[in-house]
Parts: C-alpha cells; structure tokens; sequence
C-alpha cells in the first residue's frame, strides 16, 4: 500500500497550505476551551450515565482507556500502512482497520468530552488538572486538523504523521492525567 502521493511543491507553499489545519486546530481548541470555561460545575459532578461502572468518573477512566488502546492501535497500523513494519501481512486490512480504530477512539472520547466539557468546566485547580483541561479542548482541535490533512493529498508528506502524532499526544496525555491517576488512586476497578 504505501506512503499516499503527494503533490510536490515548495517549501513555501507548504508552510501557507498548512494554515488552514493550523488554524482549524486553533479555533477549535479555543472554542473548545471557552464552551469549558463558561459551565464550571466543579468536582464533583452530577451524575451521568454509569452502565455497569461504579461511578460516572470509573466509567470515563474506562472509555478513556480503551481510547487510549485504540490510539495504540493506529501507531502500529499507521507503520503498517507506511511499510514501516515488514512482519505484519500487507493488505487494504491495515488502512481499513486503521480508520476504524480511528473513528472508534473519537467515538469512546465523546461521552468523556461531554461530562468534562458540560458538567465539570475547564479548570485550572491543580497543574494536572489545568494540563487536562487544556489537552482536552486541544484533542478535538488535533481531531479537526487531521481530518483536513488527511482529505487532501496538497500538503507535504510529513504532514500526516505529525497531525497524527499530536492526536495521538494528546489522547494519551488525557489518559495520563485522568484514567491513570485514577487508577493509582483508587485501583483499578469498575
């Protein structure tokens, strides 16, 4: 399969195309981060949807994991697509399987984002906190900026990684400051 062409240009026109991603990350995140700041419910929350967990906060520290192990996922198919892994059989299963893992990821992050975004607020308590606060407005922003860069074969081939990369940086940097603080607090429970 391979690494997807691009069109070759200069270095120039490569630094101006990547001002829509740019700013579609930035605007998204801001806005993202300013719906946060006008709804600070505080600590705790009311309650939410729960499933089987324990509390509202056991099931986000799940979903936010099994994001995360979806995240872990697309590093390894991304190399696999990009050839970069040679054990692995080649195959259209790679690509596929990546968007799935993608999508399926965003998708485990959105009840999370909901209660952060609506019931808890952005805020800036603690330092991991307001690190959370922030990678969390940043994710969707990543989101959107990948998107634009993965529709359109007009931006350079390092592009796509490094969009990918800051998704991936900022999915796991929520999981660090939330489910894996959770985790070492309480253990690991439902």
């Amino acid at each position: 399969m391979g690494e997807v062409p691009r069109v070759k240009t200069s270095p120039r026109r490569d630094w101006i195309r990547l001002t829509a991603p740019l700013t579609a990350f930035g605007l998204t995140t801001m806005t993202m981060g300013m719906i946060a700041n006008r709804h600070t419910g505080g600590y705790p929350a009311p309650p939410f949807i729960r499933l089987f967990f324990s509390d509202t906060i056991h099931l986000k520290a799940w979903l936010t994991t099994g994001a995360g192990v979806l995240a872990l996922f697309q590093i390894v198919s991304a190399a696999r697509v990009f050839e970069l892994f040679h054990w692995a059989p080649s195959g259209r299963f790679w690509g596929r399987a990546h968007r799935i893992s993608g999508y399926l990821a965003i998708l485990l992050t959105l009840p999370v984002a909901y209660h952060c975004i609506f019931l808890l607020g952005f805020s800036t308590e603690s330092m991991r906190v307001a690190i959370h606060s922030f990678l969390g407005s940043a994710l969707y922003g990543a989101f959107v900026g990948k998107m634009i860069v993965v529709r359109s074969r007009r931006f350079p081939g390092w592009a796509l990684p490094v969009a990918g990369a800051l998704l991936f940086a900022c999915l796991i940097g929520l999981w660090l400051t939330s489910a894996l603080y959770l985790f070492r607090s309480t253990g690991i429970t439902l």
